[in-house]
């Protein structure tokens, strides 16, 4: 028998006993009256005899943690998923019978407590235990603090376990939903609406990338996983919602990485009557907001690498990035054949009918992201990779679209919207081509119902997209995507 099968029948051994003598181990009444958070916030401060002066009894619950036990008295932590607090139990306070089986619990259980607060002799605030409740007896152990649940695998695989026993796990989450709120708070106040748009749709469109897809069997109609909410979004535009946003979850058919996760939250929003510089002003704001309300400063720490983001951020061409810092000659950046066939000798490979406005983003993929450490708008994308964007007045193989890079990879997509509809029929027309010739990323029809709402009209409009996963990665000092994802997409155990 494995060590583990041995505390597990022990564990076992304990319930069986436990219910003989009349205690129920898996109990469902014990209401509460704070939770820890709200014990240390607001009672945390006082001193030992203004805790003895307070004549308030406490009702709290939460899982064991340590236990330290001193022949009538136990001291032990325990938490809840706020915070966490020492508890005091002594046989004559309790009694004999709730003593005795209080001394037979594992950490890892779940105990409700009632009493006093006060101060230890190191001042420590400490729960003085009159009544105690077992809620919940655990059958298998936690891992131990420090050597137990190191496997980053077995962290992202069982997050429980991580979340219980990592505290600084814990705090990237709640930062994680502080960070989505904040968002929330800063287009709330810009009179953005929130919205929902479908997550299963007939057309997979908004994006490049692989679909997943389902059956809808009342239907009988194959449908998609969204990649993006984009074209739903815009449709609610033509039809007078002038700002709206979705904190949304796409799904993209595609390889795991340290930034990639299949399932992933994105933050997509637009704007009417804006053009992608202001957003590009708007970007800058909601980012220095949400670190100065998470960090507190605009001078944040990432992977030992110091990140300014004061405003104005860097903005520059794509074309001179290549160069100042890709090192590839102006002169070929400039001679559409020479750079396909740099992009070409460097393993670019080119879908059909891709040419020089794909080999000028994947050099720059190659040669350039890695590099962008402070915050930089990278402009003049071409026409050829941006098949929603609208094409610049003054330089059609261009489109008005910027994507911000910070910390050396990809944190937003933004552009003036294409709102011309037979332009955009004709764009679309050009990925169904490249889906019928092999490229699974393209859709394969043409979304015709997009296509009727721009032709009723749709106002000059800019939108972005900000992705939610990356940007907490950068706010919590986080070096992988599944870091701040709680159940990231692993392959099965072997």
């Amino acid at each position: 028998m494995s060590l583990a099968d041995h505390i597990m029948a022990q564990r076992r051994e304990k319930i069986t006993e436990f219910r003989r003598a009349g205690l129920d181990p898996f109990s469902n009444r014990f209401p509460i009256s704070h939770l820890i958070a709200q014990v240390l916030g607001e009672y945390g401060g006082l001193t030992g005899p203004e805790l003895e002066g307070l004549n308030q009894t406490f009702r709290l619950a939460g899982r064991l943690m340590l236990i330290r036990k001193f022949g009538k008295a136990v001291f032990c932590h325990f938490q809840d998923g706020s915070g966490r607090l020492q508890a005091y139990v002594q046989r004559e306070e309790v009694g004999d019978e709730a003593f005795g089986w209080f001394k037979k619990l594992d950490i890892g259980d779940i105990v409700g407590f009632e009493g006093t607060l006060f101060r230890t002799k190191t001042e420590e605030l400490t729960l003085r235990v009159s009544r105690c409740s077992l809620l919940t007896k655990s059958l298998r152990p936690l891992p131990e603090k420090y050597h137990g649940l190191t496997d980053v695998e077995a962290r992202y695989r069982h997050r429980y376990l991580d979340l219980l026993v990592n505290p600084q796990v814990w705090q990237v989450f709640h930062t994680r939903a502080a960070i989505i709120r904040l968002i929330r708070q800063f287009l709330d106040a810009r009179g953005f609406l929130e919205v929902e748009t479908p997550m299963m749709q007939p057309i997979p469109g908004g994006a490049t990338a692989r679909p997943f897809t389902t059956h809808h069997q009342a239907l009988d109609m194959q449908l998609y996983l969204r990649i993006a909410p984009e074209l739903y979004l815009k449709r609610l535009v033509v039809g007078g919602f002038d700002r709206v946003y979705e904190i949304n979850r796409n799904f993209r058919n595609e390889g795991l990485s340290s930034l990639h996760n299949p399932e992933f939250t994105m933050l997509e929003f637009y704007q009417a009557y804006a053009t992608y510089e202001e957003l590009m002003v708007l970007t800058e704001e909601m980012v220095c907001f949400l670190a100065q309300e998470v960090l507190g400063t605009m001078r944040i720490a990432y992977q030992e690498q110091e990140i300014d983001l004061t405003r104005p951020w860097r903005r520059l061409d794509l074309r001179e990035a290549l160069t100042e810092l890709g090192g590839i000659p102006r002169e070929v950046v400039h001679d559409r054949q020479a750079l396909v066939e740099l992009a070409l000798r460097s393993g670019v490979q080119l879908r059909p009918g891709e040419g020089y406005g794909r080999a000028l983003t994947k050099l720059f993929d190659l040669n350039v992201e890695a590099k962008l450490i402070q915050p930089t708008f990278i402009l003049g994308y071409p026409t050829e990779t941006s098949p929603l964007s609208r094409a610049n007045d003054d330089n059609p193989e261009v489109v008005d679209r910027f994507e911000l890079f910070i910390a050396g990879r990809e944190m937003a997509n933004a552009f003036s919207e294409l709102n011309d509809p037979d332009d955009q029929r004709q764009r679309f027309e050009g990925q169904l081509k490249a889906h019928t010739a092999g490229d699974e990323e393209m859709p394969h029809a043409v979304d015709e119902d997009f296509l009727l709402a721009l032709e009723h009209g749709m106002p000059p409009t800019a939108g972005e997209g900000i992705g939610i996963d990356r940007l907490v990665m950068l706010l919590t000092d986080s070096p992988s995507i599944r870091d701040v994802i709680l159940f990231p997409l692993l392959r099965p155990e072997r």
